[in-house]
C-alpha cells in the first residue's frame, strides 16, 4: 500500500467493509498496535456517556463510526460536537440525551434538518456555546483545568440561556469581569483523519485541523478512523510537522475506514458529497421518505452503505 504522498504503506488485510486488519505477525512483533475495527470501537461506549465527535459541520467528521454507533443499542448519550450530520443522524434515532455544541449545520445547507425537528418537538436538552467558549472548554479539560476565562458572552443571550454559567473577576489591575467556561470532559471521543498509523499517530492532510486533537486530549478515551493505514514514522518523513495532529498517547484505538467522512468533505482525499447531502436532508424533511432513505442507506453494514451511494449515483446520471 502507498500512501498519498508516495510513501510505502504497512500492508494490511480487510473485512468487507474496507476496515484494515493487522495481520497476526503484525500484532505479535508491535506491542504498541491499536488497530481496532469500527465496531470494536463502538462495543467499548456505553450508554450514558459524555461523548466527544470530532470535525466541523459537514467536514471530516467520524461518520463510519457514527454509522456504527447508530447500528449498537448505546444510547441516552450526552454529545458534545460542532455539529453536522453526526449530530442529526444521532438525534434521529433518539440515541442523544443532551447536546453541547456551538452549532449544527451542513455548511451548505445553513441548518441540519434533523437537529431542527428534534429541537422543536423538545427531544434534546441543549447547552448552546459560543464557539471561543466551546474551544477554551475543550482546551481546559485537555489540560485538566476545571475552567479557562474568556472574553466572550457578556452582553449576548449566551449567559441568558446557559443560566449554570459563571462569571471570574480579573485578579489583576484590570479588573475585567470574564466568563468561566468548564472543562468539556469526555468519556470517550471520535475523529477522523487522512492518514494514522497502527500506534494511533495522526494526520490530516486539509486546510484545517478542526480542533480534533482537543477532542482527543479531553477524553479518557480516544478513537481515530482514517482513511489509510500507513506505517510508524512515514507521515512525519513526508509531510510539514504540524499536519502531525494527533500523538499516539491521546489515542486508545484506531481503524482505517476509507471513505469513513462520506458524505462530508475529507480534503484533499474528496469533498463533500453534495448531491447526496442534499437527498439526505430532502428526506429528513419527510417522514416516510426518512424511512425509505433509512432503509436504502443504514440498515445495513459499512459495506453495504458504500454499496447503496454508488447505486444511488449512478441513478442520478
Amino acid at each position: 500500500m502507498t500512501d498519498a504522498m508516495g510513501a510505502p504503506g504497512t500492508p494490511d488485510t480487510r473485512d468487507t467493509a474496507g476496515t484494515a486488519r493487522r495481520t497476526d505477525a503484525q500484532e505479535k512483533t508491535d506491542p504498541l498496535d491499536k488497530t481496532m475495527t469500527p465496531e470494536e470501537i463502538v462495543g467499548r461506549l456505553e450508554s450514558g456517556m459524555t461523548l466527544g465527535i470530532g470535525g466541523w459541520g459537514s467536514r471530516r467528521k467520524p461518520m463510519a463510526l457514527v454509522r456504527a454507533l447508530l447500528r449498537s443499542p448505546v444510547t441516552d448519550l450526552t454529545v458534545v460536537a460542532y455539529g453536522g450530520p453526526d449530530v442529526g443522524l444521532l438525534a434521529a434515532a433518539g440515541k442523544i440525551r443532551t447536546l453541547v455544541t456551538a452549532f449544527v449545520t451542513l455548511d451548505s445547507i445553513p441548518l441540519e434538518p434533523h437537529f431542527r425537528a428534534a429541537r422543536e418537538r423538545g427531544g434534546i436538552d441543549l447547552v448552546e456555546l459560543d464557539e471561543a467558549m466551546f474551544l477554551q472548554g475543550l482546551t481546559a479539560a485537555a489540560q485538566r483545568l476545571p475552567f479557562l476565562p474568556v472574553r466572550a458572552g457578556p452582553g449576548s443571550d449566551v449567559l441568558r440561556v446557559n443560566p449554570g454559567l459563571r462569571t471570574v473577576t480579573s485578579p489583576y489591575e484590570d479588573g475585567e469581569e470574564l466568563v468561566a467556561v468548564p472543562a468539556l470532559r469526555l468519556d470517550a471521543a471520535l475523529v477522523h483523519l487522512n492518514r494514522a498509523d497502527h500506534r494511533g499517530n495522526g494526520q490530516y492532510l486539509g486546510p484545517d485541523p478542526y480542533f480534533d486533537d482537543l477532542f482527543c486530549e479531553a477524553a479518557d478515551a480516544a478513537y481515530v478512523s482514517c482513511e489509510r493505514l500507513v506505517a510508524p514514522g512515514e507521515p512525519a518523513r513526508h509531510a510539514a510537522p504540524q499536519t502531525l495532529l494527533v500523538s499516539r498517547h491521546s489515542v486508545t484505538g484506531v481503524t482505517q475506514t476509507p471513505k469513513g467522512a462520506h458524505f462530508t468533505s475529507c480534503a484533499p482525499d474528496y469533498g463533500r458529497d453534495e448531491p447526496f447531502q442534499k437527498a439526505y436532508a430532502t428526506a429528513a424533511a419527510d417522514p416516510a421518505a426518512w424511512a425509505a432513505f433509512h432503509r436504502r442507506f443504514l440498515s445495513g453494514d459499512e459495506e453495504d452503505y458504500h454499496l447503496a451511494v454508488r447505486a444511488w449515483h449512478k441513478e442520478q446520471r
